[in-house]
């Protein structure tokens, strides 16, 4: 018998009931209602996309992946959101610049080619007011390079964005043509917020150290950003047990804390506020990181 995770069934029409109900209404609203709410909704959909990529809300992937390839953020194919995630999920190698597609680091040999201003901005990035003013730009915009490198000798890469492509055309005619939302707009106003959110999250969930077990953190007491992230901020309770659903992942989190606190050096933040008071301004951490091994 196929098991369905209604809590999650419920939430994904939501979010796309949400999305088309704004929409529909964004040209009539102002935009400092419209560009807020529907930033929140694409971050609050990419949160979906990554629960639906652990298996869920059912036992059948195509199901899963179905439901969570309707491209609202535009720029990321989900195929290689979900392929590079489940390459992240090797706990061993998290943070290896060369290993995990996800990382942030950079190599010495590659930090050591870099001119000053490249370096300047990825410093900047190692704050969270860089990390969300400067990190849409440069995490969108180093995608899309990397993938038009190779699109030219990788038929896979050509066939993933020949569908992706597909799957943004009836998104880009519901947006223009029938609710009349330029595509400038859509992305400025709500594309590129909702990912600076985002990166709100992934700032400081991972951090370089010789212990794998030490280097994914925990932010507690996200009362409103975590809902947002489906609580995805208790990052070392997800990576230990990536399988506990995200309604689920609170009590798991409270139960094997101690023990989870215990195995990563208390690597854990007292909300996002903290975070911030932290590493506003200040660096979390070097951009370059040795090759292990």
């Amino acid at each position: 018998m196929t098991r369905l995770e209604w809590p999650t069934i419920a939430l994904t029409a939501f979010i796309y009931a949400a999305w088309l109900a704004l929409t529909w209404h964004a040209a009539a609203l102002p935009w400092w209602i419209a560009c807020p709410a529907g930033a929140i909704l694409i971050a609050w959909h990419s949160s979906l996309q990554h629960e639906l990529i652990h298996g869920h809300p059912t036992r059948i992937k195509a199901i899963n992946d179905a439901l969570a390839s309707v491209p609202l953020a535009l720029w990321l194919p989900y195929p290689i959101y979900r392929d590079t995630h489940l390459l992240h999920h090797r706990n061993e190698l998290l943070t290896d610049p060369l290993e995990d597609p996800e990382s942030r680091y950079v190599t010495p040999a590659a930090w050591a080619g870099f001119g000053a201003l490249r370096r300047a901005l990825l410093n900047a990035q190692m704050t969270l007011a860089g990390r969300m003013l400067i990190g849409p730009f440069w995490s969108i915009g180093s995608f899309l390079v990397s993938e038009a490198a190779l699109l030219r000798h990788s038929a896979e890469s050509r066939r993933i964005w020949v569908g992706h492509v597909a799957l943004c055309i009836p998104v880009l005619i519901w947006l223009g043509p029938v609710c009349g939302i330029g595509l400038g707009y859509y992305v400025f106003g709500m594309v590129l917020p909702g990912t600076a959110i985002l990166l709100i999250r992934s700032f400081a969930e991972h951090r370089a150290a010789a212990d794998p077990a030490r280097r994914t953190a925990v932010v507690e007491g996200a009362w409103l950003l975590g809902p947002l992230f489906l609580f995805n901020n208790l990052h070392a309770a997800h990576h230990t047990a990536p399988g506990i659903p995200w309604y689920r992942l609170p009590g798991w989190y409270q139960a094997h804390r101690a023990a989870l606190l215990g195995a990563n050096g208390g690597l854990v933040y007292r909300g996002y506020t903290d975070l911030a008071r932290r590493f506003l301004f200040r660096r979390h951490d070097t951009p370059a990181l040795p090759r292990r091994g």
